[in-house]
């Protein structure tokens, strides 16, 4: 039987919005921040908290049976082939520093392949989304289709990602010839530059040693909005990794070619 695409999209709507208003509060509020251990800075605050907790509590209520995969509090293994992926803030950094550039992002796998992806950032009050008919953004009462800008080449093209120095070794110098090759690279924009990718505003957008998390949900609004993924050492992009995306399959190949020539 073929999932009803429709229905569990308008549940992740609740689920954004049951999410949104457990976040709100704690954003410019200048809220405690706790430190992850790890050799970076990795906040969290109560807002990520509070934010999948209300998601776990809607999605439990309806789906039991679900798996459900959560940035702050781990996997749920379930009975069905559903997963939910959630990261109730993504970009918590831009959150504590009172930026609007952080995003809920709220993902389903079915027997493992993505397949709906919701990108909400509610304080900005726009929602991002794909499922296998499509990708919309949603702001206000006004929906409109999405598609990706076809026809750039690198040397035309805008990439996005979230900060350079999280290249490392060969994935720096990879990162330097994608960026000298193209027109304009801006950073600091985390999940945002991929949903702006499938929007048509973006061509490029890439981030190294993401969580399955930081990822699952985007892939769906970007490959329905007809742009192409994947992860660039070659493991399943949904489960995280060095991921790059682009508008197009041509300009990924493109970009790829940029990654033979570093190593």
């Amino acid at each position: 039987m073929t999932p009803d695409w429709q229905d569990l999209t308008r549940f992740a709507f609740l689920l954004a919005e049951a999410s949104a208003d457990a976040i709100l509060p704690w954003f410019r509020r200048n809220a405690a921040i706790e430190v992850k251990a790890g050799a970076v800075w990795d906040p969290v605050t109560e807002g990520d908290k509070s934010g999948e907790r209300a998601i776990r509590a809607v999605i439990e209520k309806r789906f039991p049976d679900h798996g459900i995969h959560g940035e702050e509090y781990g996997i749920k293994e379930g009975r069905s082939p559903f997963t939910w992926i959630l990261d109730p803030v993504d970009g918590t950094r831009a959150f504590v520093c009172g930026l609007p550039t952080w995003a809920t992002l709220i993902g389903l796998t079915f027997e493992g392949k993505p397949v709906l992806g919701l990108m909400n950032q509610p304080f900005v009050g726009e929602m991002f989304y794909g499922n296998p008919e499509g990708a919309w953004h949603r702001r206000g009462s006004h929906t409109e289709k999405l598609a990706t800008r076809k026809g750039i080449a690198l040397a035309a093209a805008t990439i996005g990602t979230t900060a350079p120095e999280l290249y490392k070794g060969e994935d720096q110098a990879f990162f330097q010839r994608l960026r000298a090759k193209a027109t304009l690279t801006r950073y600091g924009g985390d999940s945002y530059f991929f949903a702006l990718l499938a929007a048509g505003h973006v061509d490029i957008a890439m981030d190294a040693g993401l969580q399955a998390y930081d990822i699952a949900a985007l892939l769906p609004i970007i490959t329905g909005a007809g742009g192409a993924t994947c992860e660039w050492t070659g493991k399943d992009p949904v489960k995280g990794g060095n991921i790059l995306t682009a508008s197009s399959h041509k300009l990924l190949e493109e970009a790829l070619e940029q990654r033979t020539l570093s190593v």
